[in-house]
């Protein structure tokens, strides 16, 4: 079962200025009149719905990279065994991920907000994509090991998350991807 984050239109709007502010300044330079000014609301409009920068923050990561899992997992339907299709949609949205430009602007200017998702918790568009992972690894065709699904994919999420962070020019990192998931889940 896919966790999707639907945000209201007005919602959106701000995220959609978040992300402007972010891609311009970064996020540690970003302000809330910033944000209010181009979604054009107050701040105190702002502040109602998100408490602290922080908050915008994450619901602005969970929209956007969510939605780059919701894609993967969309075009991932079309391998013919459930470790393929694994395989193929963890890949694709690694890659999109990685190419993002809001993401690649957070690691290069405020890669410290991204430290505890990688050492202390998972945060909500990593919950999604083993979510979704797991969802696909319920089907049992014999193409991945036996056990339990969400184990499997919080396996996966660890092997990709050191890919999808890796800023290492001429290798193909996203082939080596592919063979230590496949690897990781075949039977």
């Amino acid at each position: 079962m896919s966790q999707r984050h639907d945000f209201e239109p007005a919602e959106d709007a701000v995220l959609d200025a978040a992300r402007e502010c972010v891609l311009a300044v970064g996020f540690r330079r970003t302000t809330f009149s910033d944000v209010a000014r181009r979604a054009g609301v107050s701040r105190m409009t702002l502040y109602r719905r998100f408490p602290d920068l922080e908050t915008l923050l994450s619901g602005l990561m969970t929209r956007e990279f969510g939605r780059l899992v919701e894609e993967a997992r969309a075009v991932g339907h079309e391998a013919a065994t459930c470790r393929e299709r694994a395989v193929g949609m963890v890949t694709l949205a690694a890659r999109r991920l990685h190419s993002d430009p809001l993401f690649a602007r957070l690691l290069d200017v405020d890669p410290e907000l991204l430290l505890p998702y990688v050492t202390v918790r998972l945060g909500g568009m990593q919950r999604m994509a083993v979510a979704g992972l797991a969802a696909e690894l319920q089907e049992r065709d014999g193409s991945v090991r036996d056990g339990d699904p969400e184990a499997l994919a919080r396996g996966v999420e660890l092997i990709t998350r050191g890919f999808v962070l890796a800023r290492e020019p001429g290798i193909d990192a996203w082939a080596e991807l592919d063979r230590a998931v496949d690897g990781y889940l075949r039977p």
